[in-house]
């Protein structure tokens, strides 16, 4: 029909296969890091489209497509400095909303990414900053709650000034509670709130955000990101200090986003390139030799005496 009727040429057709099913839930697919046959269903799904689509074609219309952009923009990173960055990143069933290009971005400039299990890991591991991602933490809650030595070490570690950056299910795990369906467990506690699952989105589409004077890393103006979630941060005390005013969407209350604490920065917000990991990175660097400046103080002050 569409050849038909336009001078579109069709180069494949998907016939409806429900093995090939990807299971949702309320927030969207089931993340590939809750199968444990993803690898299979990746293969499985290749080889239909190999059967039913032109790739040759495909392929030669690629080849002669003209560049992007927003691609070349970005095909040549900035030299990574000489001393690698270490960053704990949550990566397991309950912490996997990642976008690949931020991850990029953050080994570009200089990270070694950690990997941790929230649900297993009983102690982070030794980094210079901490990264948790959106996920679905209210899924999981019992086995987080259950994970209490690597909830306190986590809750430790950002009150004694580790650099911190959390989005949306991550920002939901650092609250001092999550409440799902009648229950409640216990969190982090890192957030002096509680976060609470509700049937209806809270937040969801593009946001405009106006960095505040508090906030750690930002920019100069205006910030481009989107949000998608069904939680609500709850009980937060009055005088708490935000990243961020909110000039289109909900975040945290309608009108902030980006809840500080110490050296933390947890936002319902899912930032988007603008060189946010960079500038994230440099935070986390500047901390550090704050932090070994601090430590070498009294060393040459007795050398001196």
């Amino acid at each position: 029909m569409i050849e038909h009727y336009t001078d579109m040429p069709v180069l494949g057709a998907m016939a409806h296969e429900p093995q090939l099913a990807l299971a949702e839930r309320h927030l969207g697919l089931t993340t590939s890091l809750e199968f444990d046959d993803a690898r299979m269903r990746v293969q499985r799904i290749g080889e239909r489209v190999a059967e039913q689509v032109d790739l040759s074609r495909v392929l030669e219309l690629a080849c002669g497509a003209p560049p992007c952009p927003l691609a070349a923009a970005g095909a040549t990173p900035a030299q990574a400095p000489t001393r690698p960055v270490r960053i704990a990143i949550a990566r397991d069933k309950a912490f996997g909303f990642y976008y690949p290009d931020d991850l990029t971005a953050l080994r570009a400039a200089g990270v070694e990414l950690l990997p941790f299990d929230t649900l297993h890991d009983a102690r982070l591991p030794a980094a210079d900053g901490l990264f948790i991602g959106g996920g679905f933490p209210e899924v999981f809650m019992d086995e987080l709650q259950a994970n209490a030595s690597l909830r306190d070490d986590i809750a430790a570690a950002i009150d004694a000034g580790l650099p911190a950056y959390a989005e949306c299910g991550g920002l939901m795990y650092l609250a001092r509670s999550l409440r799902w369906q009648g229950r409640v467990c216990r969190m982090v506690g890192a957030i002096p709130g509680d976060a609470v699952m509700h049937e209806r989105p809270v937040g969801r589409g593009y946001v405009r955000l106006q960095p505040t004077a508090g906030h750690p890393w930002a920019a100069p103006g205006e910030v481009l990101a989107h949000e998608f979630h069904h939680s609500s941060l709850d009980h937060l005390p009055s005088g708490q200090h935000y990243a961020y005013r909110v000039a289109r969407g909900h975040g945290i209350d309608g009108r902030n986003d980006g809840l500080l604490h110490r050296n933390l920065l947890a936002s319902y917000a899912h930032l988007r390139g603008d060189g946010w990991a960079e500038r994230f990175v440099g935070f986390v660097r500047r901390v550090g030799a704050e932090r070994r400046d601090t430590r070498s103080r009294p060393q040459l002050e007795r050398l001196v005496a």
